[in-house]
């Protein structure tokens, strides 16, 4: 069987090697049949210096998206092999450009049919397919470009792994785990206050019987997030969403947003109308996250926490 049908498109890179390589073998024949004495990688420079009067080294990577030190490297073998030649700029004397050599200038002329020919040989064969892959390359190199496939596959790591996550209502026996989580996070960038002793202490009298709820996320079975509803003691509210932890060895999975949209949706069961949180800039992960949840910031509001230097607000419709 072939390779490519039992790999599937996760060979996506492989294959369009694999055809590079094999369409760079044919350039070099094609080279030698007009009698060009040019390596095929050398032709994206080659060319650009062709059409322009004087052009620097930036200005071709630029043009011809590589990197600078690559196409440094190929101007050099170009100008050992006699094709280009360097000069200072006339105007700005710390600038380079680079020149066809008389060699240069007899390949330029020499090329011309070798462009007709293969120009006619691609077209050609594009009509031959059912698809437009030039086309389609664009369209890739597009896509690769809006987002890299490190983060594409970044992302379906996610979903996969977010599919062993289960949101569950707290039980007496995460009691020690909500504490852990949470003054684990407290104690990396802060420090554990009064509030914080008493509603991890304490989460049944403190949470749980005044009306609020606690999830709790599994991962594989083992908590590893955790988030609360605290009923306040005004009215202006209907719930405080906090204490959320998510234990830094599964940061990274989307947890805290499951944790969150789990949270707010059991609000919404409440018939929770208006939900308020408070944090600190320094957690720019954990605002971020709250922005997705549609929590907008509010002015502040008298706060028991030293550490809460932003208050938001979620409105429920």
């Amino acid at each position: 069987m072939n390779f490519f049908e039992r790999v599937g498109k996760m060979a996506l890179g492989t294959r369009l090697r694999m055809l590079s390589e094999l369409l760079m073998d044919d350039a070099k024949l094609v080279y030698d049949m007009y009698g060009v004495s040019l390596k095929p990688k050398w032709f994206p420079v080659f060319y650009v210096i062709s059409q322009e009067e004087s052009v620097s080294i930036t200005e071709i990577a630029k043009e011809i998206g590589h990197s600078h030190p690559s196409v440094s490297k190929t101007v050099k073998e170009m100008i050992k092999e006699g094709i280009l030649k360097e000069k200072k700029d006339q105007e700005d004397g710390r600038r380079t450009i680079l020149l066809l050599s008389e060699k240069g200038k007899e390949i330029a002329i020499t090329i011309k049919d070798q462009y007709i020919d293969v120009e006619n040989a691609v077209e050609e064969m594009l009509k031959d397919t059912r698809h437009n892959i030039w086309k389609a390359i664009e369209e890739l190199e597009y896509l690769v470009e809006q987002q890299s496939m490190v983060s594409r596959v970044m992302k379906q790591k996610k979903i996969r792994e977010s599919k062993n996550v289960k949101i569950i209502p707290y039980e007496g026996k995460y009691k020690e785990d909500f504490k852990a989580l949470n003054k684990s996070w407290i104690e990396k960038y802060f420090k554990m206050e009064e509030m914080d002793y008493k509603s991890l202490d304490n989460p049944e009298s403190y949470i749980l019987n005044r009306g609020g709820a606690i999830l709790v996320a599994l991962y594989k079975d083992k908590p590893v997030g955790v988030c609360a509803l605290i009923k306040p003691d005004d009215e202006y509210y209907d719930f405080e969403l906090a204490k959320m932890a998510v234990s830094s060895e599964v940061q990274g999975m989307g947890i805290g947003k499951l944790l969150g949209q789990a949270v707010i949706e059991h609000a919404k069961s409440l018939g929770a109308k208006k939900i308020y949180l408070e944090s600190n800039t320094v957690l720019k992960a954990a605002i971020s996250l709250y922005q997705k949840l549609n929590f907008k910031k509010i002015p502040g509001r008298v706060t028991p926490y030293e550490r809460s230097n932003i208050q938001m607000e979620l409105e429920i419709t």
